[in-house]
């Protein structure tokens, strides 16, 4: 039987982040969440309107709190985060979906 506190099998969650500053370009503060997410050492892929990351739910909402800090800290007046997750019974990978276009 499935148990909605016992997620551990590996998701895909994707994150899109759009941050506001007077001062600072837009990408320079993506630029910020990127690092945080490269330096999760979660398997991740950047697209040009979204980062997808594979692995723990925790361990992705994690990385996802942080990037949001990492944006606030380089000078993000605000953002506008948008997550959309895929959790399965069983493993989730980013290959399964991407191999037939690579």
């Amino acid at each position: 039987m499935y148990q909605p506190e016992k997620m551990t099998k590996t998701v895909n969650i994707a994150l899109q982040i759009l941050p506001t500053a007077k001062e600072i370009h837009p990408y320079t503060l993506v630029d910020k969440a990127i690092e945080v997410i490269a330096a999760s050492g979660l398997k991740y892929r950047v697209t040009p309107f979204e980062t997808v990351m594979e692995g723990s739910y925790d361990e992705i909402m994690e990385v996802i709190k942080k990037a949001q800090n990492a944006c606030y800290e380089a000078g993000a007046e605000s953002l506008m985060t948008y997550i959309k997750i895929q959790s399965s019974l069983t493993d989730v990978s980013i290959e399964d979906k991407m191999e037939k276009y690579e």
